[in-house]
């Protein structure tokens, strides 16, 4: 099968933790090598993002990212859907001057599945769509980022047109019914994965040095440094217990470079509350340096207010270390409260603070979650994801062709 996906505004070969790069991009990434692996070729569109991006990036024998100008490449991310045609444009000029045919397409994101439903009308191929977060699931979180009428009106037209939609979770499949009123059998739930290739545990003192970190307690937190990631909870619950142990926060993500308002704003918190010297902010990191991180950590902290998923959670677990998180979105899906960490309600961090110390003081609660989080990781690998996938594929192909010819 030749799969188009469509990542508009995320490309997967981009660096991670830095603005507008997070989970998603880790999903397109292995699932296009994945696909690749099951005999399929797979061409991931995503639009030019750099002045030094090459057209097309090879990510193994049978798959590859094809980058598309698409207006400035300074462009921000609240406008780039006034450059939607020109995209689709670029796309249809790329596979028109190589002869390409594809019959499936898999749009990632709102803006992406705006490209693709005008790709699979042109192409007369079903189009499944994924969308990773919601506008109206955000507005309900009150994450504090504005989500226009043209957001929640685009994702209400392409959940309408498209053959399929697809989520990571269950609790996503409900979103979608409950607040787009869109039918419960048009939607099909498949699990993302972690890649155990890249993500597995490492001795804790020797990942501790690799980083060049202190040997002691330590919190970690990894993804992007915007305000639905709830890093003042996490900030505040880790002020409230550092006074009676020696421990140590790491914060993974953001750009040290450049103007990053989120990141500077949260160093200015931390400073306020004099404990800078605790509290090590270490950039984006590449994915292949991630597991020294999360084999660091002694625990995992994820106080966000809304994730469709949580990889980064997912990804610290098949390192073996547990994770306390916000019970928010596809987070429960796949984090045992009490065996492979600890859910807490979103926004509240006293429980946070309490489910700190107990982990924080107990050795052996952290080594036995840690085993726990590991078992529960291997079970989900990005392998069985895709073919999952496959499968889902073929059933809607199968299905958008009897309805053609019917």
């Amino acid at each position: 099968m030749n799969i188009a996906i469509v990542s508009y505004h995320g490309c997967p070969v981009a660096r991670l933790g830095e603005k507008d790069t997070g989970g998603m991009n880790v999903y397109v990434l292995n699932m296009a090598k994945e696909l690749s692996k099951l005999g399929n070729n797979v061409d991931v569109f995503t639009r030019r993002h750099d002045i030094t991006d090459p057209q097309i990036v090879p990510l193994s024998e049978n798959s590859r990212v094809i980058h598309i100008p698409a207006g400035l490449i300074s462009e921000k991310k609240h406008n780039l859907h006034e450059y939607i045609d020109d995209f689709v444009e670029g796309v249809l000029d790329y596979s028109k001057s190589n002869s390409y045919i594809y019959d499936y397409i898999h749009s990632h994101y709102w803006l992406s599945g705006l490209v693709a439903g005008k790709l699979s009308d042109i192409w007369n191929i079903p189009h499944t769509a994924t969308f990773h977060t919601l506008a109206k699931t955000k507005v309900r979180a009150r994450t504090g980022e504005e989500e226009g009428l043209i957001r929640s009106e685009s994702e209400l037209g392409i959940m309408a047109s498209a053959t399929g939609i697809l989520v990571l979770t269950e609790a996503e499949r409900l979103d979608i019914n409950r607040l787009y009123k869109i039918p419960l059998d048009k939607i099909k739930v498949i699990p993302g994965g972690v890649n155990t290739e890249t993500f597995y545990p490492e001795d804790k003192i020797t990942s501790r040095e690799q980083i060049n970190i202190p040997n002691k307690l330590t919190l970690l937190y990894a993804g992007r440094i915007e305000p639905i990631k709830g890093l003042d909870i996490l900030v505040d619950s880790f002020n409230a217990i550092q006074a009676n142990l020696d421990a140590q926060l790491i914060i993974v993500g953001g750009s040290l470079e450049g103007d990053d308002v989120e990141l500077k704003r949260l160093k200015t918190y931390v400073k306020k509350l004099g404990i800078l010297n605790k509290v090590r902010f270490v950039g984006s990191v590449p994915q292949e340096e991630l597991r020294y991180y999360y084999s660091a950590a002694d625990i995992f902290v994820f106080p966000s207010h809304y994730e469709s998923f949580g990889l980064v959670a997912l990804e610290s677990m098949a390192c073996g270390t547990p994770v306390v998180a916000s019970r928010v979105g596809g987070i429960p899906s796949f984090i045992d409260d009490a065996e492979t960490g600890y859910l807490i309600p979103m926004r509240c961090p006293d429980p946070f603070i309490d489910k700190l110390e107990i982990l924080l003081s107990n050795q052996d609660l952290r080594e036995n979650m840690g085993d726990a989080a590991l078992g529960k990781a291997k079970i989900m690998n990005w392998e069985t994801t895709a073919l999952r996938l496959m499968d889902y594929y073929e059933g809607l192909l199968s299905k958008f062709h009897m309805m053609k010819a019917g």
